[in-house]
């Protein structure tokens, strides 16, 4: 599997942004989706997951009440959309795809690329 991440980019803090996550291959409705960020001189984090079929979505507390996990197996896509930034969520947000729910990114196998947010005050 072979992951895209896009839609990044600067916004002002208290606006919104949609990320998507692009998969090839024709497994990508198999997989368990996370979204992960690292923020600048900080360890990569948690942000969310989403399981095979969208029905099964956790989220980290930073993301709680903000951000919405949803993924649409007909074009092999997960996305994130994201409200209410802070300038606190600027990172570079990557996508990945694993087999189990899952915190801990040592357990999803396939990364994308990730794609920079940066939220201005």
């Amino acid at each position: 599997v072979q992951l895209q991440a896009s839609g990044g980019g600067l916004v002002q803090a208290g606006n919104s942004l949609r990320l998507s996550c692009t998969a090839s291959g024709r497994t990508f409705s198999s997989y368990t989706m996370g979204w992960f960020r690292q923020p600048p001189g900080k360890e990569r984090e948690f942000v969310g997951v989403v399981n095979w079929n969208g029905n099964n979505i956790h989220y980290a507390d930073s993301a709680k009440g903000r951000f919405t996990i949803s993924r649409d197996n007909a074009v092999n896509t997960v996305y994130l959309q994201m409200n209410s930034l802070k300038p606190e969520d600027t990172a570079v947000y990557y996508c990945a795809a694993g087999r189990t729910i899952a915190t801990m990114g040592h357990l999803y196998s396939y990364w994308g690329r990730g794609t920079l947010v940066t939220v201005s005050s």
